[in-house]
């Protein structure tokens, strides 16, 4: 393709210096080849909301969507790229269909900026995405039932500061953290309400005149939940909206840290509670006995990854005056890489879990007799002793934790959610709930 044709559409008659577009491209490229079936998908919505106005005959849509068809089938194929020539994929598009229809080509751009455009295709994108990954964080939670239901009756001690404190089971560890995950599923789910709103005909940031778009028939047609009305709001909402996917994203990330700081513990020789898949594990070049736990030390390490893109969309449009800035084109890398960081540490963390096994044995030598401390002093209580006066003597005599240890067994657990009364069911029934993406969606 000459030079020329290469040039960006919206380049009039003089040209940036090379090193300009580098620097105002960087990697936009790359992640708007991402971006490119939902730009398409967007720029599809808007071809019939320009028919249903006039701008384009219902043959020249009907010869619009074909031409998509077959740039989906060549960008699936490998054959269309975005180039830092192209800039970016709104350029790809608006070539393609020009080169193959003429005038009917030029048309598409009607009544919409790239700003719209690409916001449209980011927030296509990101509801697909979030959907994705609360599918994802759903198997991790039934991953950690699965344990729960397999290790309730088995026990090991519990942790505060690292000390043993009171004794607790393999399957209650496990059922805390499917707990946690619901919430981090409520926050996915309240992120993608919050994108699945239409940008779509707010142009640069101030409409258009003279076109009656049909924004509400367009978002419609598109399966958004609403329009964003009031024109400025598009590019007042950018950046944020985007953080509120990668601070769900941040919750999910935070989740699994906590778990992976676990089982990198309870991996290690001193503690050997688990052993983990040698799958996701690695070698030592120098020290042939070493089994390394590699994948969780990044599962847990890449949590600080997604924090540093949350600061990124937090700071980066404080202090921008309104309207659109070219500064607000970062924030699109920032929630991208962290869906695709997110889908990575997901996809490990569930493949690990599926092979994940607690040594039992190891578990009940470490349940030692101080673990029943509280309750030897619980058991006082239950004789009519006051409870600041058990506790002193329980303090003083480790004769009863001893007897304790001995007698004591998961039946005197009283309540849903202690040692040998997990719920899987309930949090399977939450998790079910939180992941549920309804068909009209948002």
């Amino acid at each position: 393709m000459a030079e020329e044709s290469r040039r960006a559409i919206w380049q009039k008659d003089t040209r940036p210096e090379d090193w300009v577009t580098r620097f105002t491209v960087g990697e936009d490229y790359r992640w708007d080849t991402l971006l490119l079936p939902y730009d398409v998908q967007g720029s599809l919505a808007h071809a019939w909301g320009l028919q249903q106005i006039g701008v384009l005959t219902q043959a020249e849509l009907a010869s619009v969507e074909a031409t998509f068809v077959d740039l989906i089938a060549a960008y699936e194929a490998g054959d269309v790229l975005v180039t830092p020539a192209d800039e970016d994929c709104h350029t790809v598009i608006e070539r393609y269909l020009t080169e193959r229809l003429g005038d009917t080509g030029k048309k598409i751009h009607t009544g919409r900026s790239r700003n719209d455009q690409v916001l449209t295709a980011l927030r296509l994108y990101l509801r697909d995405e979030l959907e994705s990954l609360g599918n994802k964080t759903a198997a991790v939670a039934e991953q950690l039932c699965a344990l729960g239901t397999r290790y309730a009756g088995v026990l090991m001690p519990g942790y505060t500061h690292l000390q043993r404190a009171m004794p607790t089971t393999a399957g209650l560890w496990a059922m805390g953290y499917a707990e946690m995950l619901v919430s981090d599923l409520e926050a996915l789910r309240a992120a993608h309400a919050q994108v699945n709103v239409s940008p779509l005909g707010s142009a640069a940031g101030y409409g258009v005149p003279y076109l009656a778009l049909p924004r509400e028939a367009v978002s419609e047609r598109l399966g958004f939940r609403a329009v964003q009305v009031h024109v400025p709001v598009v590019q007042l909402s950018r950046g944020k909206l985007e953080l509120h996917v990668v601070h769900a994203l941040v919750q999910v990330g935070a989740t699994i840290n906590r778990l992976a700081s676990d089982l990198v513990l309870y991996n290690t020789a001193e503690f050997g509670f688990v052993t983990l898949p040698a799958a996701f594990c690695t070698g030592s070049s120098i020290m042939p006995q070493k089994q390394n736990p590699d994948v969780l030390e990044l599962a847990r390490a890449n949590y600080h990854r997604l924090l540093a893109e949350m600061h990124v969309l937090l700071t980066l449009p404080a202090n921008l005056p309104s309207g659109y800035h070219r500064d607000l084109q970062l924030t699109k890398e920032a929630v991208m890489r962290s869906v695709l960081l997110s889908h990575d540490v997901l996809t490990a963390m569930e493949n690990l879990l599926e092979g994940l096994a607690f040594d039992p044995e190891r578990l009940a030598a470490a349940a030692s007799s101080e673990l029943y401390a509280t309750a030897y002093a619980l058991r006082l209580v239950q004789e009519g002793v006051p409870f600041r006066e058990a506790y002193r003597r329980a303090a003083k005599e480790p004769e009863g934790w001893d007897r304790e240890k001995a007698e004591v067994n998961l039946d005197a657990y009283r309540v849903d959610g202690f040692p040998g009364r997990l719920r899987p069911d309930l949090i399977r029934r939450r998790v079910q709930e939180a992941a549920f993406w309804p068909m009209g969606r948002g």
